[in-house]
């Protein structure tokens, strides 16, 4: 089977997919991208292997995986809560940021501790490769949830945008808020494959400028202009279709982030690959490489758009 068909196969499975899982939200949509965050930080510790690091890797994944799962905290402290409330039991809970900052200083006293008993070539080399993990594969992913978790109706800002009478949210407004989360986020997905496109055809029809060279030497500044172009445009166009909430400034500022930051985050990801001597991540999914290789530029927006969201657009 050539490679061309085998990307074909994995796009007609895997787009409904993601699709349906953006529209659903919830936990649906936070164990995929946990799952994806728990192999792409493996496929990381094994290309770190590969350059004489050993990163802690069961631990290592562990506490990534409740990085990630830290920004689906809200979500399930209230669930928590109830459950507790019901039997009149009341537990002080901390805040998503109290908690996920409890995670990581004991995950880091752990790892030092840990580290201490190993033995196992560099310990700089090795927390390094460890710790750096976390913070780029899982925050990012964890990122890309709290992105969906944002349209949560219990944090997002109802009244700004619904004339809400009384504490409760009517139901037909928390179903508006969902498909709003939904609606984001596949505006973010289509976004970055239209910056991708628009780079690769421009590039190979007017490429003459060399983007940087000793990371991605067939990439151009001319692709590049294209695709942070066509981002632009796509989620401004994407605003007018599924985003009433966003304002057209909001809707520019995002796919100017989408257009620049996901083309970076191709290059750090090629500047990795190139640093561990490989040309995909892994061979996870056929046709594509690994999950560093099919979601460098989500994982590096996912953070960017977390915050503009929870700071800007959304700021009460």
């Amino acid at each position: 089977m050539s490679n061309l068909a085998r990307r074909l196969i994995v796009a007609v499975v895997g787009i409904p997919v993601i699709i349906l899982l953006c529209v659903v939200g919830g936990f649906g949509f936070y164990a995929f991208v946990a799952l994806l965050s728990t192999v792409a930080l493996y496929e990381f510790y094994v290309l770190a292997e590969g350059k004489g690091a050993r990163p802690q890797i069961l631990p290592g994944i562990l506490v990534g995986f409740l990085i990630a799962s830290a920004f689906v905290y809200r979500r399930a402290s209230l669930l928590v809560l109830e459950a507790l409330d019901s039997r009149g039991i009341a537990v002080p809970v901390p805040s998503l940021t109290q908690f996920l900052l409890i995670l990581l200083l004991l995950s880091v006293v752990v790892t030092l501790v840990v580290e201490l008993f190993r033995d196992r070539g560099s310990a700089i080399v090795n927390l390094s490769a460890t710790v750096f993990g976390w913070l780029y594969i899982s925050m990012f992913f964890g990122a890309l949830i709290g992105l969906r978790e944002i349209f949560n109706p219990e944090d997002f800002p109802v009244a700004r945008h619904f004339e809400v009478l009384g504490p409760s949210v009517p139901e037909d407004i928390r179903d508006t808020i969902d498909r709003w989360g939904g609606w984001t986020l596949l505006s973010v997905f289509a976004s970055i494959w239209l910056c991708d496109s628009a780079a690769y055809f421009a590039g190979r029809a007017l490429g003459r400028h060399p983007l940087l060279k000793r990371v991605s030497p067939n990439k151009t500044w001319e692709g590049a202009i294209a695709g942070f172009l066509a981002a632009i445009a796509g989620f401004t166009a994407l605003r007018f279709i599924a985003l009433p909430y966003l304002s057209v400034f909001h809707a520019i500022v995002c796919g100017g982030i989408i257009g620049l930051f996901g083309q970076l985050g191709d290059l750090v990801e090629s500047l990795i690959k190139r640093s561990a001597g490989v040309k995909d991540s892994s061979a996870l999914i056929p046709g594509h490489g690994g999950v560093l290789d099919r979601f460098d530029s989500l994982l590096f927006v996912s953070p960017l758009l977390f915050l503009y969201f929870e700071f800007v657009v959304f700021c009460v």
